[in-house]
């Protein structure tokens, strides 16, 4: 058994070692955990502490690699949210808690966060209402751009042009950007809403089944020599959110354009509805 100093972790092991299979694992359970809001350092320490039992802080630092000020540092953020404990032993020894408390802990506190935002919205309102306005000047209306990082903000910023729909609803997509949409609730509200609802999927006979609860008449099957990395949503006329397309990107990184601007919104419907017209209908 090697000894501490030493020890090749799950987290630098090479692609041909006996380990490299469990870093794999190791690197998507990170990116999972970053969704509570832990850093990538945050989860090492975690994972560490999860599979390699309790330790001392400066078996953590020679196992990670670590700087010892970050280490504690790290240690110290963890206890705070609850997901690691120490012994009142000297020197003292970190362990951490089980997956599933970690996991209801975080939720929990992500839960009371949203919580105390929404209870301090009257009050910013109030605070923003009383502060004047200082531009006198009229603003003639530019067409504006915003990057969206993550899944998070985009599937926002898309339930926000769902709610806002009038007139029409356009979504091109592969499918894998559609299997996405499903399992994010995306299309329930979308077929109620009294809308021109257009759906151009990309996609096999095996996924059908995601738009089960669609009516047939509103989504088309691409041509199969289509390519699969384009992605985008067009909001009457109004809204454009074009994705940025990655495969290797985790959710966290995955990241779209978001613009009003009326010569990008009419190409890309121009483009929707020429391939929409040459599109065949998907039956039950």
């Amino acid at each position: 058994m090697r000894d501490e100093e030493t020890q090749i972790t799950i987290f630098d092991s090479v692609s041909d070692s006996k380990l490299y299979e469990h870093k794999l694992s190791v690197d998507k359970l990170k990116d999972e955990l970053a969704k509570y809001g832990l850093t990538p350092n945050q989860c090492k320490v975690y994972i560490f502490l999860g599979k390699y039992g309790s330790k001392k802080a400066p078996d953590i630092c020679k196992a990670l690699k670590l700087p010892r000020t970050e280490t504690y540092h790290l240690l110290t953020t963890l206890q705070n949210k609850g997901l690691v404990s120490a012994t009142f032993q000297h020197p003292i020894k970190f362990s951490a808690e089980p997956l599933n408390k970690a996991i209801w802990v975080l939720v929990n506190a992500e839960k009371e966060r949203v919580n105390t935002l929404e209870k301090q919205e009257k009050n910013i309102v109030d605070l923003w209402n009383s502060i004047p306005e200082f531009n006198v000047a009229s603003e003639s209306k530019e067409n504006k751009f915003q990057m969206l990082q993550g899944t998070n903000q985009i599937h926002s910023k898309i339930k926000e042009m769902i709610s806002n729909a009038k007139k029409e609803f356009f979504v091109w997509g592969s499918e894998k950007d559609f299997l996405k949409f499903y399992h994010s609730d995306f299309f329930e509200p979308l077929d109620k809403a009294q809308i021109d609802l257009k759906l151009l999927a990309l996609t096999s006979d095996k996924s059908m089944y995601i738009f089960d609860d669609i009516d047939r008449s509103k989504v088309r099957k691409m041509p199969d020599s289509m390519r699969d990395n384009l992605c985008f949503i067009v909001r009457d006329d109004s809204e454009l959110v074009f994705f940025i397309k990655n495969l290797s990107q985790s959710n966290q990184e995955i990241s779209a354009v978001w613009t009003d601007s009326e010569a990008m919104i009419y190409s890309m419907r121009m483009l929707f509805q020429s391939i929409w017209a040459g599109s065949k209908n998907i039956h039950l």
